[in-house]
């Protein structure tokens, strides 16, 4: 599954495409899904995390270090 966000653990979902005429088939619905580059300041080097745009918003808010801590101790090699 390549598809998965590094921080928040998003991953495709299934629902219906809808049809004017109501027909419904299946779909999957995927994350907005981005590869960014970050700067690790008390690393003082660069890393590159497959994130979700609300994984991003995360990062802004709690700070980079912090989240690629919580990382580590989940086992995600960074």
């Amino acid at each position: 599954m390549a598809r998965v966000c590094q921080v928040t653990g998003k991953t495709p979902i299934s629902g219906h495409k809808v049809s004017h005429s109501n027909i419904k088939t299946k779909r999957r619905f995927l994350p907005n899904l981005q590869t960014k580059r970050f700067f690790l300041v008390e690393e003082d080097k660069w890393i590159t995390l497959k994130v979700s745009s609300e994984a991003i918003r995360t990062i802004n808010k709690n700070g980079l270090y912090p989240v690629v801590k919580e990382l580590r101790a989940k086992g995600v090699k960074i």
